[in-house]
């Protein structure tokens, strides 16, 4: 095992890896984490050899909680474009969608915000029923979501429902996810990993050109184009930067964002609970 700051990678077979987010308390993204994942995704995108990765968490109540929002946005809005021209944080999106091996998202625990980003862009999601937590919470801050999910979820879910999670800022639990297409699948939380262990091996065990050459058409059918991302990352700046936005920020701050707290436990449910001017 070799392990970043935030990243732990598992090697189990030179075809089977994993990498497991862990950065206490509640696994946030900073630039540092795109920085990792900038160098994992090139190792994927270079190794003959691995044919499967799957992401997991080391926190069963966080997979990825959403990103650093006590973080300067310049010094993100500042970072240098990654391999693709894009920002970093679309950069590395992009890429994971179409790295030359399957990508799996083993959630447990919450992934909201960029998190559910991460998981969106990765090729396959399983959940667990009972610990599991997606959704994009932004609108309920005032912000517009800057990773892409318009532009991926309703490929995975249709409008209606897709404008259902952009626009009710809400949580959405494992089983929920399964049904509305959010996930593959979700199982009881003890069956999740032996299930997600499993496939993963089967996969590592086909022939790595059929997996890329087979993956490289279901990208082309459905995956958005890139011109697609960068538009919305610059409407979650301008959205931020709102006096409206920054105050509802602030009350989330005050109310214990960003610890292990029930702010973020049930970040849904405090999202809709603020009372600003207007409400």
């Amino acid at each position: 095992m070799t392990s970043a700051s935030q990243i732990k990678l598992t090697q189990h077979t030179p075809a089977y890896w994993t990498a497991t987010f862990d950065n206490p308390p509640i696994n946030v993204i900073g630039p540092a984490t795109i920085v990792e994942l900038d160098g994992l995704i090139a190792r994927l995108e270079s190794d003959p050899s691995v044919r499967v990765v799957v992401f997991d968490s080391a926190n069963p109540e966080f997979y990825l909680a959403h990103y650093d929002m006590f973080v300067d946005k310049a010094t993100t809005m500042a970072m240098k474009p990654g391999r693709s021209g894009l920002h970093p944080w679309l950069d590395v999106l992009t890429r994971l969608s179409r790295v030359p091996a399957a990508t799996i998202a083993c959630i447990r625990g919450r992934a909201r915000g960029a998190g559910s980003e991460f998981a969106l862009a990765c090729d396959m999601r399983f959940a667990s029923r009972e610990r599991a937590m997606l959704g994009q919470f932004e609108v309920g801050v005032g912000a517009v979501p800057g990773g892409g999910p318009m532009a991926r979820l309703p490929r995975l879910m249709g409008r209606g429902r897709a404008l259902e999670v952009l626009l009710g800022a809400d949580d959405f639990g494992g089983e929920l996810a399964e049904r509305y297409g959010y996930v593959n699948r979700s199982f009881p939380d003890a069956e999740l990993l032996a299930f997600v262990d499993a496939f993963a091996r089967r996969l590592a065990g086909f022939e790595k050109a059929a997996i890329i050459e087979t993956k490289r058409f279901v990208d082309q059918a459905s995956l958005p184009p890139d011109s697609d991302f960068p538009p919305a990352l610059q409407a979650f700046y301008a959205s931020v930067a709102r006096p409206e936005t920054r105050a509802r920020s602030a009350a989330l701050a005050a109310k214990g964002l960003q610890s292990m707290s029930d702010t973020e436990l049930r970040l849904g449910h405090h999202v809709a609970a603020y009372l600003g001017p207007g409400n």
